[in-house]
Formats: C-alpha cells, sequence, structure tokens
C-alpha cells in the first residue's frame, strides 16, 4: 500500500514514512474513482431501535461501523462470528463483560478489545457509548447499513480484501486499555488486529487551518470516526483525461458522533473545529503496512505477525 505524504508538516509523525506516489493522476485514470460516503449517527434515524439500545450502522468497502447508545443491561451477541471484530469503549465509566469460546473477561470502561470468531457476547451494566468494528464479510450487518448502496459495486483501485495473519498464540479475547501515554514521534495509540488497525487520537483542540496535511492513498479507504467535537473533511479529486471522472471538491462538516469514508486516491485531510475535546479514530481494513513498518507505532505489534507486501 502506497501513501504520498509529501504534504504533511515537518511535525508530523507521518512525515516519516517512505513516500508513495506523488499526488496526481497516476493510475486512477484508468481505474476512476470510487464515491465517498458519510453517516451522521446523531441526525438520522438508528437502524436498529429495540431493547438493547439504538444503533446505527454504516460501512465502507471493507467494514462495517456499527456505534451504539446502549440501554442498562444489554447485552449484544454473535452466533458464528466469521472473524475478529473490534469494541472500542472510549468513555472511562462504562464497564463491559465480554464472553467468548468459554472466556470471560470484564473491563472497566476506557479499553480497546480485540473479539475473536466464534460465539460471543458483551453486556453492558450500565449501559453507555460502544463502537463495533466488523470486516465487510458479516453480510447480516453489512445489509443493514445506511449506505449499503454506494458499496453494492467493489470501488475501483480498492483490491479484495485479505485478512492478515492469524495471532501465533491463537484467537481469544484482548483487551488493551486507552490509558496510554502520549510519546513524540509515535503516531496516536494504535492496534491492529487480522481485520484492522484502528487509531485512536488523543483529545485536542481546534486544529490550526495553517498546518493541515493533504494526502492520498493509493489502494485502500480510510475511515475517520469523530467521537467528540466536530470534524470537516476535505476532499479533492485530481483531474483525468476523462471528464466524465472528474469530481467537485468536498468539505463536509461531520459533528460527533460520525463517520467519514474517504476513498482511494482522493487528496483528503481533516479538520477539527470545536473549541475543546476533538475525538478522532481512524479506521482501516485490513491494516496498513506502512504504519506496521514504523517502530514502535502498533501498540500490539508482537501478537499479530505482518504478511509479505503484495
Amino acid at each position: 500500500m502506497a501513501t504520498a505524504n509529501t504534504m504533511y508538516t515537518s511535525d508530523d509523525p507521518r512525515s516519516k514514512l517512505a513516500s508513495g506516489s506523488a499526488v496526481s493522476g497516476g493510475t486512477a485514470a484508468l481505474k476512476g474513482f470510487g464515491a465517498s460516503s458519510y453517516a451522521l449517527f446523531g441526525e438520522t434515524a438508528p437502524q436498529i431501535d429495540d431493547e438493547t439500545g439504538k444503533t446505527w450502522l454504516a460501512r465502507g468497502q471493507n467494514f462495517i461501523i456499527a456505534y451504539t447508545l446502549a440501554k442498562p443491561g444489554a447485552t449484544f451477541e454473535r452466533r458464528g462470528q466469521v472473524d475478529e471484530y473490534v469494541l472500542l469503549i472510549e468513555e472511562q465509566d462504562v464497564p463491559a463483560t465480554l464472553s467468548a469460546n468459554g472466556q470471560n473477561e470484564s473491563i472497566p470502561g476506557f479499553s480497546f478489545v480485540i473479539m475473536p470468531p466464534g460465539d460471543s457476547s458483551i453486556t453492558l451494566p450500565k449501559g453507555g457509548e460502544i463502537v463495533r468494528m466488523f470486516s465487510r464479510d458479516n453480510e447480516d450487518l453489512a445489509a443493514l447499513c445506511s449506505n449499503a448502496a454506494v458499496y453494492a459495486q467493489q470501488h475501483p483501485n480498492i483490491p479484495p480484501f485479505v485478512k492478515w495473519p492469524e495471532p501465533p498464540a491463537g484467537y481469544k479475547i484482548r483487551v488493551y486499555s486507552l490509558d496510554v501515554p502520549e510519546v513524540q514521534g509515535r503516531f496516536g495509540r494504535m492496534w491492529r488486529c487480522t481485520t484492522f488497525m484502528v487509531n485512536v487520537f488523543y483529545p485536542v483542540g481546534p486544529r490550526d487551518p495553517e498546518a493541515l496535511s493533504p494526502h492520498h492513498h493509493d489502494d485502500f479507504e480510510q475511515c475517520s470516526l469523530a467521537l467528540g467535537g466536530s470534524y470537516t473533511h476535505h476532499l479533492r479529486w485530481p483531474w483525468t483525461a476523462k471528464q466524465s471522472e472528474w469530481r467537485e471538491d468536498e468539505h463536509v462538516v461531520c459533528p460527533a458522533p460520525s463517520i467519514g469514508v474517504i476513498p482511494a486516491k482522493s487528496i483528503h485531510t481533516s479538520a477539527c473545529t470545536a473549541p475543546e475535546d476533538n475525538r478522532l479514530v481512524d479506521i482501516f481494513a485490513p491494516p496498513r503496512h506502512d504504519f506496521s513498518k514504523m517502530e514502535g507505532w502498533v501498540l500490539n505489534a508482537d501478537e499479530y505477525p505482518v504478511p509479505p507486501e503484495g
């Protein structure tokens, strides 16, 4: 996977990534472009509204995001889950009881969790805000997504979804606290598994509009999940020889909770605009090779092998 990084500021940790292709049309003239997609969870009706609470579902090409405001005592089960999925609880006082394949864990909240394939359940004694992330292979959830029609056809420039190697220690519930100190030169708080790479950024104030980071990804989407504050996603598509492929620039305001799905080849940057508590989570499926090569960036790198590129 190649990522253009020529427009990062010098103090951005991503400026140290190996350079990808230049920000230009490149091979896009042959493959066209996919469309962006947005979901404003707080401003639309949920896809599920029952005894568990309210759940909004939206997707990208390779992933499904389930944002839930759970009722006290709610339980969320998966039977015959086909692959690993992610549970993110960013609030401090949202405890959960987790069960999977005979393993049981109790967590206080403020956690990043990898759930294994098979049968599993998540129970929230106090209720609260949670996010679950599933791969595209979970067709029962994909069909419920508010933007399912956008991905009825495979988007251009994105290769078939291939999961990363299984963990040598086997599948199990893996719990990581979000209480990770900031380290200069490391990019957020990042974990990966066989299906996802997730970067949970620290809360920040408004971004300096004179220090943005426009860049593009050659062959994968980025999902930007806002859990606090508000973000404006700026997107621009290069011109190609085919005028029919040209797209207008986008400057889409996405207050939390929301997602913006940024397609391959589009030049993009996001600016947080709220006075405080802007909280963003970047999501990639499958994981990224370039981030995995950076020493110390992936906090659980020792648990998951990296496959050969290509």
